[in-house]
C-alpha cells in the first residue's frame, strides 16, 4: 500500500464536531485564516501529498476510523497539494458535488467526531 498523504491533526476548530456529525470534515494546513480555522481540522503534513490524486477505492483513515474513497472532485487534490485544504464528505457519493471535495464511504459519525483530536493521524493510501 502506497501512502498518498499522511498528516497529523494539530488543532480542531470549535465547529468541527457539528460538521463531522453530518459526515463532513474540512482539512486546512496550519496557518489558515482564523475564520476558516473555526470550521477546520488543522494539520501538518508528515508524508506527501503525492503527485497523483487518489483513485476511487483508495483508503482514508482518521485515527481508528476507516473509509473508502468513492469520488474525487476535479480540483480537490491540487488544493491539497497547494494549501493543505480539502473537504471530505463521508457520504458514499459516486460523484463529488463540488470540485474541491473528496467523497468517501459512510462512517459512524460518533466515532469520527471522537477520532478528531490533536495528534490523530489522517492517512490516504492506495
Amino acid at each position: 500500500m502506497s501512502v498518498l498523504l499522511k498528516t497529523r491533526v494539530t488543532a480542531i476548530g470549535p465547529e468541527v464536531a457539528d460538521l463531522a456529525e453530518g459526515g463532513v470534515v474540512i482539512l486546512f494546513a496550519d496557518g489558515s485564516p482564523p475564520e476558516l480555522a473555526e470550521v477546520s481540522v488543522l494539520h501538518k503534513t508528515e508524508d506527501g501529498p503525492s503527485d497523483d490524486a487518489p483513485a476511487t477505492g483508495a483508503s482514508i483513515t482518521v485515527g481508528p476510523v476507516s473509509a473508502t474513497i468513492t469520488a474525487v472532485g476535479s480540483t480537490a487534490w491540487s488544493k491539497v497539494r497547494e494549501m493543505g485544504h480539502v473537504v471530505i464528505s463521508f457520504n458514499g457519493a459516486s460523484e463529488a458535488e463540488r470540485p474541491g471535495e473528496v467523497c468517501a464511504s459512510e462512517v459512524d459519525t460518533e466515532a469520527l467526531v471522537a477520532a478528531l483530536t490533536p495528534g490523530a493521524v489522517i492517512t490516504i493510501a492506495a
